[in-house]
């Protein structure tokens, strides 16, 4: 049985800034910690909650485009996440911009755990045209 994407194609004219996404929420398990810290190996690695996508899952839930490539990442990290406390997070489009006739959408996304300590901030910039990524070996 073929599955139905029922997402929005993306349309970067139309798509406005500060558009605030549906919010995620899951339970940090000690696997997923475990798993964080083989990838990065780094068995006192503290912050699994970046590894798992979160800060761009609602824009990808939402919208469909042609894929994208990361052209900038930056994390900031306050309190270590807690195995068995549940994380919220919460994403919106911060900007987008054209650069070299090129689109970029900008997302950002706070984790914050079921006490209310903020866990972690995220702002990720995607170039909307991953194709353009290997122009610049062509011939």
């Amino acid at each position: 049985m073929v599955e139905m994407d029922n997402r929005i194609p993306l349309d970067w004219d139309a798509l406005e800034v500060g558009e605030v996404f549906e919010k995620f929420e899951y339970t940090l398990t000690h696997e997923m910690i475990d798993e964080y810290r083989r990838g990065v190996m780094d068995p006192e690695a503290a912050f699994p909650t970046i590894s798992h996508k979160v800060d761009v899952r609602q824009f990808n839930a939402r919208y469909s485009d042609n894929g994208s490539v990361n052209a900038r990442c930056a994390f900031h990290c306050y309190n270590s996440p807690v195995p068995g406390r549940k994380l919220t997070v919460t994403a919106w489009v911060a900007d987008k911009y054209l650069r070299r006739g090129k689109n970029y959408i900008v997302t950002e996304a706070v984790s914050v755990d079921e006490e209310g300590r903020l866990i972690d901030r995220v702002i990720t910039h995607e170039l909307k045209q991953p194709w353009e990524v290997g122009k610049k070996w062509e011939s």
